[in-house]
């Protein structure tokens, strides 16, 4: 193995590291809009609203995330109603295929965990909620989501680690992340093996830090509230102090 290369090639990949943020943030964020409505209604009893929403993630969660991005990439450009609209100036650029097809499966992954999180909430609670006067809006806003968030950081962090991760799929439809930086360097100097093991270094590092991250969060959340009493009942009290 070359060392030398090896160490060159993990210095030129670093400029591929910011494409990888910009489409991990902004599909987090897009997939997390989406997610918090969805969730409320994949966890209601109503069957209309939460049939729909399983069809939704069962559909994006049970096909592979390759397979959705080039359905957007490669079919979307076949439908002449979407050529002819003002949509087709987004979809013909790869940045924005990528942004959708991460961002609509991130969102149902997001949704079935932020559903078991809702349905997870005591329903003491929310029946405290009510007794003070709380609105559903309110009690969905400052103690459901509050505390359901909570429950499931472990959970949402692995999603947002696994997306990190999927952005390397840019690559197939020319994005030069850190994984289309990597293929291109093997297409110039023939060393696949120094190149991939320098981006694995890379994608290591950021998987590394967002871990770290996330636990010390973790361990905010649900420490912080605990030297007094219950973190539910720290929230429920608050909330009805501002009452």
């Amino acid at each position: 193995m070359d060392v030398i290369l090896l160490l060159t090639s993990t210095v030129t990949l670093t400029s591929g590291i910011p494409l990888t943020l910009l489409l991990t943030a902004a599909s987090l964020l897009a997939g997390l809009v989406l997610a918090v409505p969805l969730a409320f209604m994949r966890a209601s009893s109503r069957k209309w609203l939460s049939l729909p929403v399983l069809a939704y993630t069962y559909v994006f969660r049970g096909t592979p995330l390759l397979v959705q991005l080039f359905i957007i990439y490669y079919g979307l450009g076949q439908i002449g109603i979407i050529r002819s609209s003002v949509l087709w100036v987004l979809l013909r650029d790869p940045f924005w295929c990528c942004l959708l097809a991460f961002s609509l499966n991130s969102a149902a992954y997001t949704t079935e965990i932020f559903r078991g999180g809702i349905q997870a909430v005591a329903d003491g609670m929310i029946e405290a909620a009510q007794a003070i006067g709380m609105s559903p809006l309110q009690i969905k806003r400052r103690i459901i989501f509050p505390i359901a968030f909570r429950s499931v950081l472990p959970s949402y962090a692995n999603e947002i680690i696994s997306l990190v991760k999927a952005t390397s799929l840019a690559s197939t439809v020319t994005l030069l992340e850190i994984t289309g930086h990597s293929r291109k360097l093997v297409s110039e100097s023939f060393a696949p093996y120094e190149i991939f093991i320098a981006a694995g270094v890379l994608y290591l590092g950021l998987t590394f830090f967002l871990t770290g991250f996330f636990h010390a969060l973790e361990a905010r959340l649900n420490d912080a509230p605990r030297a007094k009493t219950h973190p539910d009942r720290v929230a429920l009290q608050q909330v009805a102090h501002e009452q």
